[in-house]
Protein backbone atom coordinates (compact mmCIF):
# COMPACT_ATOMS: atom_id res chain seq x y z
CA UNK A 1 0.00 0.00 0.00
CA UNK A 2 2.55 2.29 0.97
CA UNK A 3 4.99 1.72 -2.54
CA UNK A 4 1.12 2.43 -3.90
CA UNK A 5 0.75 5.66 -2.15
CA UNK A 6 4.60 6.88 -3.26
CA UNK A 7 3.83 5.90 -6.57
CA UNK A 8 0.52 8.09 -6.64
CA UNK A 9 2.34 11.21 -4.88
CA UNK A 10 5.17 11.00 -7.33
CA UNK A 11 2.45 11.13 -10.10
CA UNK A 12 0.41 13.62 -8.97
CA UNK A 13 3.86 16.13 -8.30
CA UNK A 14 4.46 15.35 -12.11
CA UNK A 15 1.28 16.35 -13.05
CA UNK A 16 1.10 19.20 -11.45
CA UNK A 17 4.33 20.39 -12.69
CA UNK A 18 2.85 20.25 -16.06
CA UNK A 19 0.51 22.62 -15.32
CA UNK A 20 3.11 24.74 -13.86
CA UNK A 21 5.06 24.78 -16.57
CA UNK A 22 1.95 25.92 -18.69
CA UNK A 23 1.72 28.63 -16.58
CA UNK A 24 5.04 29.84 -16.06
CA UNK A 25 6.34 29.85 -19.47
CA UNK A 26 3.24 32.13 -20.27
CA UNK A 27 4.25 34.48 -18.39
CA UNK A 28 8.01 34.20 -19.10
CA UNK A 29 6.72 35.02 -22.90
CA UNK A 30 4.77 37.22 -21.73
CA UNK A 31 7.03 39.58 -19.45
CA UNK A 32 10.18 38.91 -22.14
CA UNK A 33 7.85 39.80 -24.98
CA UNK A 34 10.20 42.97 -25.96
CA UNK A 35 13.48 41.32 -25.39
CA UNK A 36 12.12 38.85 -27.88
CA UNK A 37 11.01 41.35 -30.27
CA UNK A 38 14.71 43.31 -30.12
CA UNK A 39 16.64 39.77 -30.34
CA UNK A 40 14.38 39.02 -33.21
CA UNK A 41 14.41 42.35 -34.93
CA UNK A 42 10.90 41.96 -35.17
CA UNK A 43 7.93 45.04 -34.99
CA UNK A 44 5.23 45.40 -32.19
CA UNK A 45 2.50 44.17 -34.24
CA UNK A 46 4.10 41.07 -35.30
CA UNK A 47 5.56 40.41 -32.32
CA UNK A 48 1.92 40.77 -30.54
CA UNK A 49 0.66 37.73 -32.41
CA UNK A 50 3.30 35.35 -30.35
CA UNK A 51 2.08 34.43 -27.21
CA UNK A 52 -1.16 34.90 -29.14
CA UNK A 53 -0.57 32.04 -31.67
CA UNK A 54 0.44 29.93 -28.37
CA UNK A 55 -2.49 30.84 -26.58
CA UNK A 56 -5.06 30.27 -29.02
CA UNK A 57 -3.99 26.77 -29.32
CA UNK A 58 -3.73 26.24 -25.76
CA UNK A 59 -7.52 27.23 -25.87
CA UNK A 60 -8.22 24.86 -28.81
CA UNK A 61 -7.19 21.92 -27.59
CA UNK A 62 -8.94 21.97 -24.32
CA UNK A 63 -12.05 20.09 -25.81
CA UNK A 64 -10.31 17.42 -27.25
CA UNK A 65 -8.30 16.96 -23.76
CA UNK A 66 -11.48 15.25 -22.50
CA UNK A 67 -11.51 12.75 -25.93
CA UNK A 68 -7.75 12.19 -25.29
CA UNK A 69 -8.20 11.75 -21.34
CA UNK A 70 -10.95 9.63 -21.63
CA UNK A 71 -9.74 7.12 -24.59
CA UNK A 72 -6.08 6.98 -23.79
CA UNK A 73 -5.51 7.93 -20.21
CA UNK A 74 -3.29 10.63 -18.85
CA UNK A 75 0.21 8.76 -19.42
CA UNK A 76 -0.08 8.00 -23.04
CA UNK A 77 -1.03 11.81 -23.54
CA UNK A 78 1.83 13.22 -21.60
CA UNK A 79 4.42 11.02 -22.81
CA UNK A 80 3.53 12.21 -26.11
CA UNK A 81 2.58 15.72 -25.46
CA UNK A 82 5.19 16.80 -23.40
CA UNK A 83 8.62 15.77 -25.96
CA UNK A 84 6.38 17.77 -28.57
CA UNK A 85 6.47 20.56 -26.15
CA UNK A 86 9.89 20.45 -25.45
CA UNK A 87 11.03 20.38 -28.72
CA UNK A 88 8.91 23.16 -30.36
CA UNK A 89 10.64 25.49 -26.96
CA UNK A 90 13.60 24.54 -27.38
CA UNK A 91 13.37 25.01 -30.99
CA UNK A 92 12.12 28.56 -30.98
CA UNK A 93 15.21 30.54 -30.26
CA UNK A 94 17.14 28.77 -33.28
CA UNK A 95 14.99 29.69 -36.05
CA UNK A 96 14.77 33.52 -36.99
CA UNK A 97 11.75 32.94 -39.94
CA UNK A 98 8.77 34.76 -38.40
CA UNK A 99 6.06 32.10 -39.73
CA UNK A 100 8.21 29.10 -38.55
CA UNK A 101 8.18 30.83 -34.82
CA UNK A 102 4.38 31.30 -35.01
CA UNK A 103 4.26 27.59 -35.96
CA UNK A 104 6.42 26.33 -33.56
CA UNK A 105 4.22 28.54 -30.81
CA UNK A 106 1.39 26.68 -32.09
CA UNK A 107 2.53 23.72 -31.66
CA UNK A 108 3.67 24.61 -28.19
CA UNK A 109 -0.08 25.59 -27.00
CA UNK A 110 -1.81 23.00 -28.45
CA UNK A 111 0.96 20.34 -26.58
CA UNK A 112 1.18 21.90 -23.35
CA UNK A 113 -2.60 22.53 -23.33
CA UNK A 114 -3.44 18.67 -22.43
CA UNK A 115 -1.64 19.69 -19.26
CA UNK A 116 -3.92 21.61 -17.19
CA UNK A 117 -7.23 19.73 -17.53
CA UNK A 118 -5.67 16.31 -16.63
CA UNK A 119 -3.83 17.68 -13.86
CA UNK A 120 -6.69 18.46 -11.70
CA UNK A 121 -8.91 15.54 -12.82
CA UNK A 122 -5.66 12.96 -11.97
CA UNK A 123 -4.87 14.50 -8.41
CA UNK A 124 -9.42 14.36 -7.56
CA UNK A 125 -9.30 10.67 -8.85
CA UNK A 126 -5.74 9.39 -8.11
CA UNK A 127 -5.43 10.96 -4.15
CA UNK A 128 -6.25 9.27 -1.19
CA UNK A 129 -9.54 10.98 -0.03
CA UNK A 130 -8.03 12.64 3.33
CA UNK A 131 -5.37 14.35 0.90
CA UNK A 132 -7.50 15.89 -1.77
CA UNK A 133 -7.95 19.15 -0.51
CA UNK A 134 -4.81 19.51 0.41
CA UNK A 135 -3.72 18.63 -3.18
CA UNK A 136 -5.85 20.90 -4.76
CA UNK A 137 -3.96 23.59 -2.46
CA UNK A 138 -0.50 22.91 -4.04
CA UNK A 139 -2.04 22.84 -7.35
CA UNK A 140 -3.16 26.25 -6.62
CA UNK A 141 0.03 27.59 -4.99
CA UNK A 142 1.88 26.06 -7.99
CA UNK A 143 -0.34 28.51 -10.14
CA UNK A 144 0.35 31.77 -8.00
CA UNK A 145 3.99 31.35 -7.53
CA UNK A 146 4.61 31.00 -11.33
CA UNK A 147 2.56 33.94 -12.12
CA UNK A 148 4.53 35.86 -9.71
CA UNK A 149 7.87 34.42 -10.24
CA UNK A 150 7.58 34.86 -13.94
CA UNK A 151 8.95 38.53 -14.13
CA UNK A 152 11.87 38.63 -11.93
CA UNK A 153 12.88 35.05 -13.48
CA UNK A 154 12.87 36.30 -16.93
CA UNK A 155 14.93 39.42 -16.38
CA UNK A 156 17.04 37.48 -14.46
CA UNK A 157 17.62 35.02 -17.66
CA UNK A 158 18.14 38.10 -19.61
CA UNK A 159 20.83 39.89 -17.74
CA UNK A 160 23.06 37.08 -17.13
CA UNK A 161 22.47 34.48 -19.66
CA UNK A 162 20.27 34.84 -22.77
CA UNK A 163 16.59 35.75 -23.99
CA UNK A 164 16.62 32.18 -25.40
CA UNK A 165 16.30 30.73 -21.62
CA UNK A 166 12.50 32.42 -21.79
CA UNK A 167 12.16 29.04 -24.01
CA UNK A 168 14.58 27.11 -22.93
CA UNK A 169 12.93 27.28 -19.19
CA UNK A 170 10.27 25.05 -19.79
CA UNK A 171 12.31 22.05 -21.58
CA UNK A 172 14.44 21.68 -18.54
CA UNK A 173 11.91 21.32 -16.31
CA UNK A 174 9.84 19.12 -18.77
CA UNK A 175 12.45 17.04 -18.24
CA UNK A 176 11.17 16.01 -14.53
CA UNK A 177 7.73 15.92 -15.61
CA UNK A 178 8.12 13.04 -18.08
CA UNK A 179 10.45 11.07 -15.30
CA UNK A 180 7.99 11.24 -12.93
CA UNK A 181 4.92 10.59 -15.80
CA UNK A 182 6.91 7.17 -17.67
CA UNK A 183 8.10 6.07 -13.30
CA UNK A 184 4.52 6.86 -11.73
CA UNK A 185 1.40 7.12 -13.74
CA UNK A 186 -0.30 3.99 -15.16
CA UNK A 187 -2.14 2.94 -17.95
CA UNK A 188 -5.96 2.93 -17.10
CA UNK A 189 -7.44 -0.81 -17.27
CA UNK A 190 -8.42 -1.74 -20.84
CA UNK A 191 -12.59 -0.98 -20.21
CA UNK A 192 -15.08 -3.90 -21.60
CA UNK A 193 -17.17 -3.31 -23.76
CA UNK A 194 -17.22 -1.35 -27.69
CA UNK A 195 -15.53 2.24 -27.71
CA UNK A 196 -17.78 5.15 -27.51
CA UNK A 197 -18.50 6.29 -30.82
CA UNK A 198 -17.21 10.16 -30.78
CA UNK A 199 -18.01 13.03 -32.94
CA UNK A 200 -14.97 15.25 -33.59
CA UNK A 201 -17.02 17.82 -35.31
CA UNK A 202 -18.74 19.26 -32.27
CA UNK A 203 -15.09 19.71 -30.87
CA UNK A 204 -13.58 21.02 -33.98
CA UNK A 205 -16.62 23.33 -34.21
CA UNK A 206 -16.33 24.79 -30.48
CA UNK A 207 -12.63 24.66 -29.75
CA UNK A 208 -12.01 26.66 -33.04
CA UNK A 209 -14.98 29.09 -32.12
CA UNK A 210 -13.27 29.26 -28.52
CA UNK A 211 -10.00 29.72 -29.71
CA UNK A 212 -11.07 32.53 -32.14
CA UNK A 213 -12.97 34.69 -28.96
CA UNK A 214 -10.01 34.18 -26.89
CA UNK A 215 -7.49 35.84 -29.84
CA UNK A 216 -10.03 38.36 -30.26
CA UNK A 217 -9.76 39.19 -26.13
CA UNK A 218 -6.21 39.13 -26.47
CA UNK A 219 -5.69 41.47 -29.49
CA UNK A 220 -8.42 43.56 -29.25
CA UNK A 221 -7.46 46.29 -27.14
CA UNK A 222 -4.41 46.82 -29.35
CA UNK A 223 -6.25 46.68 -32.87
CA UNK A 224 -8.61 48.86 -31.53
CA UNK A 225 -11.58 46.31 -31.14
CA UNK A 226 -15.00 46.86 -33.58
CA UNK A 227 -12.96 49.18 -35.55
CA UNK A 228 -10.42 46.54 -36.93
CA UNK A 229 -11.59 44.22 -39.25
CA UNK A 230 -9.56 41.33 -37.89
CA UNK A 231 -11.59 41.15 -35.21
CA UNK A 232 -14.74 41.93 -36.32
CA UNK A 233 -13.56 38.57 -38.81
CA UNK A 234 -12.43 36.47 -36.20
CA UNK A 235 -15.69 37.57 -33.29
CA UNK A 236 -18.11 37.05 -36.38
CA UNK A 237 -16.31 33.43 -37.46
CA UNK A 238 -15.73 32.35 -33.59
CA UNK A 239 -19.76 33.03 -32.98
CA UNK A 240 -20.99 31.55 -35.81
CA UNK A 241 -18.35 28.01 -34.67
CA UNK A 242 -20.08 28.24 -31.46
CA UNK A 243 -23.56 28.08 -32.95
CA UNK A 244 -22.46 25.08 -34.88
CA UNK A 245 -21.35 23.21 -32.33
CA UNK A 246 -24.52 24.46 -30.46
CA UNK A 247 -26.43 22.51 -33.34
CA UNK A 248 -24.21 19.69 -33.13
CA UNK A 249 -24.34 19.26 -29.98
CA UNK A 250 -28.91 19.25 -30.01
CA UNK A 251 -28.63 16.72 -33.20
CA UNK A 252 -25.55 14.48 -32.13
CA UNK A 253 -24.93 14.64 -28.38
CA UNK A 254 -21.60 13.49 -27.69
CA UNK A 255 -20.95 10.88 -25.52
CA UNK A 256 -17.31 11.73 -23.89
CA UNK A 257 -18.44 15.19 -22.76
CA UNK A 258 -21.75 15.76 -20.39
CA UNK A 259 -22.83 19.06 -20.43
CA UNK A 260 -25.84 18.45 -18.21
CA UNK A 261 -23.13 17.84 -15.34
CA UNK A 262 -22.38 21.37 -15.35
CA UNK A 263 -26.47 23.25 -15.44
CA UNK A 264 -25.75 22.99 -11.78
CA UNK A 265 -26.42 26.33 -9.72
CA UNK A 266 -23.50 25.41 -7.11
CA UNK A 267 -21.15 24.50 -10.22
CA UNK A 268 -22.09 27.86 -12.15
CA UNK A 269 -21.67 30.18 -9.78
CA UNK A 270 -18.51 28.65 -8.21
CA UNK A 271 -16.83 28.80 -11.97
CA UNK A 272 -17.95 32.30 -11.92
CA UNK A 273 -15.63 32.54 -8.41
CA UNK A 274 -12.70 31.22 -10.40
CA UNK A 275 -13.45 33.20 -13.46
CA UNK A 276 -13.52 36.71 -10.57
CA UNK A 277 -10.30 35.04 -8.94
CA UNK A 278 -8.54 35.12 -12.62
CA UNK A 279 -9.94 37.84 -13.35
CA UNK A 280 -8.73 39.94 -10.47
CA UNK A 281 -4.91 37.97 -10.40
CA UNK A 282 -4.32 38.77 -14.49
CA UNK A 283 -5.92 42.55 -13.89
CA UNK A 284 -3.68 43.06 -11.03
CA UNK A 285 -0.64 41.76 -12.63
CA UNK A 286 -1.16 44.08 -15.52
CA UNK A 287 -2.02 47.06 -13.17
CA UNK A 288 0.80 46.98 -11.03
CA UNK A 289 3.99 46.80 -13.31
CA UNK A 290 1.66 49.00 -15.89
CA UNK A 291 2.16 51.69 -12.82
CA UNK A 292 5.29 50.96 -11.69
CA UNK A 293 6.70 51.14 -15.48
CA UNK A 294 4.59 54.22 -16.17
CA UNK A 295 4.77 56.39 -13.47
CA UNK A 296 8.06 55.32 -12.16
CA UNK A 297 9.62 53.86 -15.16
CA UNK A 298 10.71 50.53 -13.52
CA UNK A 299 12.02 48.12 -15.63
CA UNK A 300 10.94 44.16 -15.53
CA UNK A 301 13.61 43.09 -12.87
CA UNK A 302 12.59 46.04 -10.23
CA UNK A 303 8.85 45.23 -10.96
CA UNK A 304 9.56 41.96 -10.23
CA UNK A 305 10.97 42.26 -7.02
CA UNK A 306 7.59 43.51 -5.78
CA UNK A 307 5.52 40.63 -7.10
CA UNK A 308 8.00 38.50 -5.53
CA UNK A 309 6.52 39.68 -2.16
CA UNK A 310 3.65 38.11 -3.04
CA UNK A 311 5.20 34.31 -3.00
CA UNK A 312 5.36 34.04 1.05
CA UNK A 313 1.75 34.93 1.70
CA UNK A 314 0.67 32.88 -1.12
CA UNK A 315 2.60 29.63 0.40
CA UNK A 316 1.44 30.61 3.69
CA UNK A 317 -2.28 31.42 3.21
CA UNK A 318 -2.25 28.71 0.94
CA UNK A 319 -1.76 25.72 3.64
CA UNK A 320 -4.21 27.57 5.98
CA UNK A 321 -6.51 27.20 3.91
CA UNK A 322 -6.68 24.07 2.68
CA UNK A 323 -6.56 23.09 6.73
CA UNK A 324 -9.85 25.43 6.76
CA UNK A 325 -11.58 23.52 4.11
CA UNK A 326 -11.68 20.82 6.38
CA UNK A 327 -13.25 22.36 9.48
CA UNK A 328 -15.43 25.52 7.19
CA UNK A 329 -17.69 25.90 4.64
CA UNK A 330 -16.01 26.29 1.13
CA UNK A 331 -17.78 29.36 0.84
CA UNK A 332 -16.70 31.29 4.14
CA UNK A 333 -12.84 30.35 2.86
CA UNK A 334 -13.37 31.67 -0.73
CA UNK A 335 -15.27 35.01 0.78
CA UNK A 336 -12.32 35.81 3.15
CA UNK A 337 -9.85 35.19 0.51
CA UNK A 338 -12.11 37.62 -2.16
CA UNK A 339 -12.16 40.04 1.12
CA UNK A 340 -8.34 40.14 1.50
CA UNK A 341 -8.12 40.84 -2.18
CA UNK A 342 -10.94 43.80 -2.12
CA UNK A 343 -8.98 45.20 1.06
CA UNK A 344 -5.31 44.72 -1.23
CA UNK A 345 -7.36 46.74 -3.89
CA UNK A 346 -8.62 49.30 -1.20
CA UNK A 347 -4.83 50.16 -0.33
CA UNK A 348 -4.07 50.26 -3.66
CA UNK A 349 -6.39 52.46 -4.69
CA UNK A 350 -4.96 55.75 -2.21
CA UNK A 351 -1.75 55.27 -4.58
CA UNK A 352 -0.15 58.88 -5.67
CA UNK A 353 2.50 59.04 -8.25
CA UNK A 354 5.14 59.49 -5.41
CA UNK A 355 4.06 56.13 -4.65
CA UNK A 356 7.40 53.12 -4.99
CA UNK A 357 7.94 49.26 -4.28
CA UNK A 358 8.04 50.02 -0.91
CA UNK A 359 4.53 51.51 -0.86
CA UNK A 360 3.17 48.27 -2.21
CA UNK A 361 4.31 45.99 0.76
CA UNK A 362 1.13 45.17 2.97
CA UNK A 363 -0.94 44.88 0.12
CA UNK A 364 1.05 42.98 -1.81
CA UNK A 365 0.83 40.84 1.03
CA UNK A 366 -2.67 40.53 1.61
CA UNK A 367 -2.65 40.54 -1.79
CA UNK A 368 -0.58 37.18 -2.62
CA UNK A 369 -2.60 35.50 1.22
CA UNK A 370 -6.85 36.24 -0.43
CA UNK A 371 -5.74 35.00 -3.85
CA UNK A 372 -4.00 31.69 -2.39
CA UNK A 373 -7.22 31.52 -0.07
CA UNK A 374 -10.13 32.28 -2.70
CA UNK A 375 -8.52 30.18 -5.06
CA UNK A 376 -8.27 27.03 -2.90
CA UNK A 377 -11.62 28.01 -1.55
CA UNK A 378 -13.30 27.99 -5.26
CA UNK A 379 -11.15 24.65 -6.35
CA UNK A 380 -12.04 22.90 -3.74
CA UNK A 381 -16.08 23.51 -3.99
CA UNK A 382 -15.78 22.63 -7.76
CA UNK A 383 -14.38 19.28 -6.42
CA UNK A 384 -16.87 18.78 -3.69
CA UNK A 385 -19.59 19.71 -6.40
CA UNK A 386 -17.89 16.91 -8.37
CA UNK A 387 -17.82 14.65 -5.49
CA UNK A 388 -21.62 15.52 -4.91
CA UNK A 389 -22.92 14.74 -8.10
CA UNK A 390 -21.43 10.91 -7.82
CA UNK A 391 -18.51 11.12 -10.44
CA UNK A 392 -16.50 10.15 -7.84
CA UNK A 393 -16.70 8.62 -4.56
CA UNK A 394 -13.64 7.40 -2.68
CA UNK A 395 -11.13 8.38 -5.05
CA UNK A 396 -12.50 5.80 -7.13
CA UNK A 397 -13.91 7.42 -10.85
CA UNK A 398 -17.18 6.66 -11.52
CA UNK A 399 -18.07 8.47 -14.42
CA UNK A 400 -14.65 9.54 -15.74
CA UNK A 401 -16.56 11.32 -18.51
CA UNK A 402 -17.79 13.73 -16.13
CA UNK A 403 -14.86 14.19 -14.45
CA UNK A 404 -12.77 15.42 -17.32
CA UNK A 405 -15.92 17.28 -18.70
CA UNK A 406 -15.24 19.45 -15.41
CA UNK A 407 -11.73 19.48 -15.85
CA UNK A 408 -11.92 20.83 -19.30
CA UNK A 409 -14.69 23.43 -18.24
CA UNK A 410 -12.35 24.81 -15.28
CA UNK A 411 -9.71 25.26 -17.95
CA UNK A 412 -12.00 27.22 -20.21
CA UNK A 413 -13.00 29.27 -17.04
CA UNK A 414 -9.42 29.82 -16.25
CA UNK A 415 -8.30 31.06 -19.68
CA UNK A 416 -11.15 32.99 -20.05
CA UNK A 417 -10.70 34.94 -16.35
CA UNK A 418 -7.47 35.45 -17.28
CA UNK A 419 -7.77 36.65 -20.28
CA UNK A 420 -10.56 38.91 -19.86
CA UNK A 421 -9.52 40.45 -16.81
CA UNK A 422 -5.92 41.92 -18.18
CA UNK A 423 -8.26 42.82 -21.14
CA UNK A 424 -10.61 45.02 -19.47
CA UNK A 425 -8.48 46.39 -17.49
CA UNK A 426 -6.25 47.55 -19.97
CA UNK A 427 -9.00 48.81 -21.83
CA UNK A 428 -10.49 50.28 -18.37
CA UNK A 429 -7.08 51.85 -17.64
CA UNK A 430 -6.92 53.25 -21.28
CA UNK A 431 -10.56 55.15 -21.09
CA UNK A 432 -9.75 56.62 -17.42
CA UNK A 433 -6.53 58.02 -18.25
CA UNK A 434 -8.06 59.75 -21.21
CA UNK A 435 -11.20 61.24 -18.88
CA UNK A 436 -8.30 62.53 -16.15
CA UNK A 437 -6.56 63.70 -18.53
CA UNK A 438 -8.95 66.06 -20.22
CA UNK A 439 -10.53 66.78 -16.76
CA UNK A 440 -6.99 67.75 -15.72
CA UNK A 441 -6.31 69.67 -18.95
CA UNK A 442 -9.56 72.16 -18.25
CA UNK A 443 -8.35 72.52 -14.75
CA UNK A 444 -4.66 73.99 -16.40
CA UNK A 445 -5.58 76.73 -18.85
CA UNK A 446 -3.33 78.98 -20.31
CA UNK A 447 -4.01 82.22 -18.19
CA UNK A 448 -5.01 81.05 -14.74
CA UNK A 449 -2.62 82.66 -12.15
CA UNK A 450 -2.15 79.08 -10.65
CA UNK A 451 -0.59 77.87 -14.28
CA UNK A 452 1.26 80.98 -14.97
CA UNK A 453 2.72 80.75 -11.47
CA UNK A 454 3.39 76.98 -11.66
CA UNK A 455 5.01 77.70 -15.61
CA UNK A 456 7.28 80.51 -14.06
CA UNK A 457 8.56 78.20 -11.23
CA UNK A 458 9.76 75.67 -13.53
CA UNK A 459 10.55 78.04 -16.01
CA UNK A 460 13.04 79.65 -13.07
CA UNK A 461 14.72 76.42 -12.57
CA UNK A 462 15.09 75.50 -16.36
CA UNK A 463 16.66 78.92 -16.56
CA UNK A 464 20.50 78.11 -16.04
CA UNK A 465 20.79 75.05 -18.55
CA UNK A 466 18.69 76.75 -21.28
CA UNK A 467 19.64 79.15 -23.57
CA UNK A 468 17.36 81.54 -23.10
CA UNK A 469 14.00 82.66 -21.02
CA UNK A 470 11.51 81.45 -24.04
CA UNK A 471 13.42 78.41 -24.41
CA UNK A 472 12.95 77.55 -20.42
CA UNK A 473 9.90 78.84 -21.04
CA UNK A 474 8.45 76.19 -23.62
CA UNK A 475 11.22 73.58 -21.48
CA UNK A 476 8.61 74.39 -18.77
CA UNK A 477 5.45 73.94 -20.87
CA UNK A 478 6.10 70.83 -21.36
CA UNK A 479 7.68 69.38 -18.53
CA UNK A 480 4.06 70.56 -16.88
CA UNK A 481 2.23 68.61 -20.06
CA UNK A 482 4.65 65.46 -18.88
CA UNK A 483 3.31 66.14 -15.06
CA UNK A 484 -0.15 65.86 -15.96
CA UNK A 485 0.07 62.45 -17.91
CA UNK A 486 1.68 61.17 -14.99
CA UNK A 487 -1.13 62.28 -12.90
CA UNK A 488 -3.56 61.34 -14.99
CA UNK A 489 -2.19 57.90 -14.98
CA UNK A 490 -1.65 58.07 -11.34
CA UNK A 491 -5.58 58.55 -11.12
CA UNK A 492 -6.34 56.12 -13.56
CA UNK A 493 -4.45 52.96 -12.41
CA UNK A 494 -6.04 53.74 -8.81
CA UNK A 495 -9.47 53.62 -10.58
CA UNK A 496 -8.46 50.27 -11.52
CA UNK A 497 -7.32 49.21 -8.63
CA UNK A 498 -10.88 50.08 -7.37
CA UNK A 499 -12.65 47.76 -9.82
CA UNK A 500 -11.02 44.75 -8.94
CA UNK A 501 -12.30 45.74 -5.13
CA UNK A 502 -15.92 45.80 -7.00
CA UNK A 503 -15.66 42.86 -8.75
CA UNK A 504 -14.74 41.09 -5.87
CA UNK A 505 -17.73 42.57 -3.95
CA UNK A 506 -20.11 41.38 -6.47
CA UNK A 507 -18.83 37.64 -6.41
CA UNK A 508 -19.64 37.86 -2.73
CA UNK A 509 -22.79 38.40 -3.22
CA UNK A 510 -23.59 36.41 -5.76
CA UNK A 511 -22.18 33.76 -3.42
CA UNK A 512 -24.87 34.25 -1.19
CA UNK A 513 -27.10 31.98 -3.78
CA UNK A 514 -25.06 28.85 -3.37
CA UNK A 515 -26.80 25.93 -1.75
CA UNK A 516 -25.10 24.26 0.96
CA UNK A 517 -22.68 21.43 0.25
CA UNK A 518 -23.06 17.95 1.46
CA UNK A 519 -20.17 16.73 0.80
CA UNK A 520 -17.07 18.50 2.89
CA UNK A 521 -13.54 17.33 4.07
CA UNK A 522 -12.30 16.16 7.28
CA UNK A 523 -9.90 14.25 8.52
CA UNK A 524 -10.53 11.09 6.42
CA UNK A 525 -11.44 12.84 3.35
CA UNK A 526 -14.78 14.03 1.74
CA UNK A 527 -18.20 13.28 4.43
CA UNK A 528 -21.70 13.57 3.39
CA UNK A 529 -23.16 15.98 5.65
CA UNK A 530 -26.52 15.38 8.18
Amino acid sequence: MTEAHDRVYLATAGVFLGAGIVSLSQRLLSVGLPDLRGALGLGFDEAAWIPTACDMCLMFVVGFTVYFGAVFGPRRVLLVATPIYALASAAIPLVTSYPAILALEALIGLSAGTFYPLALSFALTHLPPKYTIYGIGAFSMELLTTLSVGTPLEAWLVEHWSYRWIFWAGPLLSLVLMLLVYIAVLNPPARPGPKPQASFAGFLFASLGFSLIYGVLEQGERLDWLHSGTIVAMLVAGGFLLLAAVVRRWFAPNPLVNLRSLLRRNTLIVAGGIFSVRFAMLAILALLPGFLGAVQGYRPRETGRVLAWSIGPVLLAGVLAARAMRRVDGRIVMAVGLTLVGAAGIMNFHLTSAWADQDFFLSQMALGAGLAVSLVGAVGLVCQEIQESGAVVAASVVRPVEVLTFAAFLQVTRLFGGQLGASIVQRFVSLREMFHSNRLGYGVQAGTFITDDRLRVLAAGLLPGSPGAEDAQGRAALLLGAQLRREAYTMAYADGFLLITGICVVFMLVMALMRPMKIYYDATGPRVSQ
